[in-house]
């Protein structure tokens, strides 16, 4: 009888068979409709740390959501654009430029909802007037309330926010309400927030839910990350911030004396309908049910405002990076001034290129980032391009800390800006779901003026000559964050 036994060697050779396959597979696997630089950080950990590179690839190395979900988005767009051929929205009017035109049809094109006028927008700069106006709002509410944000604790900063949801659910509007589940669950006051929706009796849902064992599954760090409140489909607010007090309530956060700053769009007209859409959209995904029988999207009648605006859903459920496409449109678009609000901002190559291309072109560019980080891994890619920025002629702006500068958006020239929840970063074109709104008009750029302003005062300019100055250790932590930032 033959026996075969394996000594040292062969299990050398077994080790140095599998290596090589998973390095070939490797090769062949990553790359494929990946962007170059995420393929390259992808085959460094997995070449470098191949137990830990493969596993991880294997948990977060897809970055799109389940076909499923994916095709649900795709008969929502087909929908939009269905109901809404023939209503005259989709064209953008005759005294715009052509490259807003250009950036209007290609918005259309990728995210489906179109360009639409007569509408007015107010921002809301201070956190908690935020919540209370939201709350306002809420209690007006005759018909439903839509809710829908990445972060939604039941706190004292809240409250009022929680007592208007519970005031209408007891006279019978209808209370809709979408939560990002991981962003949620391990915050401190989850399960009271939970408490509190059903006992008021809100119909409400976890979005992007990790939970295997009940069948729903997807690439775990992929986040629902909007933030929008719609009531009657009359007015809505949207923007930057969660539903949560200024410092999350964590701990690390109130011992190093962490506020967040964010800023929020009260819109009314028209447009409300197409925000209402995303929430609707999010709704089917999440729950399979279809309320565009009861809530007519498209039954648009005439505001009395003077904007015209175009809501962008983007995200990991989009063929493309809208949100990405949108921003690069108009950094090529400008012709003067560029500023851009962005907390963690974090560009991957075609996005650098378009702001040092804008200097080098003679447009003025802004950049408003925080002083302090709140992420470690964020906070040092982004301090990775620093020097690359200012030496192309990018005005840096550090708001102060303690606070940290969480308002998302981009002003181009005197008459055209986004507002919405999406960084500039890789996470927020690729991973997360995001609504930014392109808006037309110089009374709103005005007003993103006005606020610009306020967070100019309350920061101070970073210069190459300081830059310079930043100890080694920084420099390596720095380019180290920056490689792992790319591992989509």
């Amino acid at each position: 009888m033959l026996q075969i036994t394996f000594d040292a060697t062969w299990w050398l050779i077994l080790v140095f068979i599998v290596d090589v396959t998973v390095r070939v597979t490797a090769i062949i696997v990553v790359p494929r409709n990946r962007r170059p630089t995420a393929a390259m950080a992808w085959l460094l950990a997995i070449y470098f740390i191949p137990v830990v590179g493969v596993l991880l690839f294997l948990v977060i190395g897809t970055p799109k959501l389940p076909r499923k979900r994916r095709r649900k988005q795709e008969d929502i767009n087909d929908y939009i654009r269905q109901t809404s051929r023939g209503l005259g929205l989709d064209v953008a009017p005759p005294d715009a430029p052509m490259w807003f035109q250009q950036i209007v049809e290609l918005n259309g094109t990728l995210g489906a909802l179109p360009l639409i006028g007569e509408n007015s927008a107010q921002l809301v700069a201070d956190y908690q007037e935020s919540l209370d106006a939201m709350a306002a709002a809420i209690r007006r509410a005759q018909s439903y309330v839509h809710v829908e944000f990445y972060i939604l604790q039941s706190d004292a900063s809240t409250d009022n926010f929680f007592r208007a949801l519970e005031e209408v659910a007891a006279r019978g509007v209808a209370v809709r309400v979408l939560l990002d589940h991981w962003a949620n669950r391990g915050k401190p006051n989850y399960r009271r927030t939970i408490a509190r929706l059903s006992a008021m009796g809100a119909q409400w849902h976890l979005m992007l839910p990790v939970q295997p064992f009940k069948g729903k599954y997807q690439r775990p760090d992929l986040r629902n990350h909007r933030k929008l409140l719609v009531v009657d489909g009359m007015v809505a607010y949207m923007g930057s911030q969660n539903v949560t007090d200024s410092t999350y309530n964590l701990k690390k956060n109130i011992r190093r004396g962490l506020h967040w700053v964010d800023l929020m769009a009260r819109v009314e007209g028209p447009i409300v309908q197409s925000i209402n859409a995303v929430f609707l959209s999010d709704w089917y995904s999440e729950t399979d049910q279809v309320l565009t029988e009861e809530i007519d999207l498209f039954s648009v009648t005439p505001g009395a405002g003077d904007l015209e605006c175009q809501i962008v859903p983007s995200g990991p459920g989009f063929e493309f990076e809208n949100n990405l496409k949108l921003f690069l449109s108009m950094l090529y678009a400008a012709e003067r001034k560029i500023i851009m609000v962005s907390p963690y901002f974090v560009p991957e190559e075609s996005l650098l290129l378009a702001v040092t291309t804008a200097c080098q072109r003679g447009v003025t560019v802004e950049l408003f980032v925080s002083e302090e980080g709140d992420q470690a891994m964020v906070y040092h890619a982004q301090r990775s391009y620093y020097e690359a920025l200012l030496r192309a002629g990018v005005k840096i702006w550090m708001y102060r800390k303690p606070f940290i500068l969480h308002s998302k958006s981009l002003t181009i020239d005197d008459g055209v800006a986004v507002i919405g929840s999406s960084n500039m970063d890789m996470r927020s074109f690729g991973l997360n779901m995001e609504i930014s709104m392109l808006v037309r008009g110089e009374g709103f750029v005005e007003q993103m003026r006005e606020v610009e302003a306020t967070y100019r005062s309350l920061s101070r300019e970073l210069t190459l000559e300081e830059w310079m100055r930043q100890p080694l250790r920084s420099t390596v932590l720095d380019n180290l964050a920056r490689l792992t930032s790319a591992l989509q």
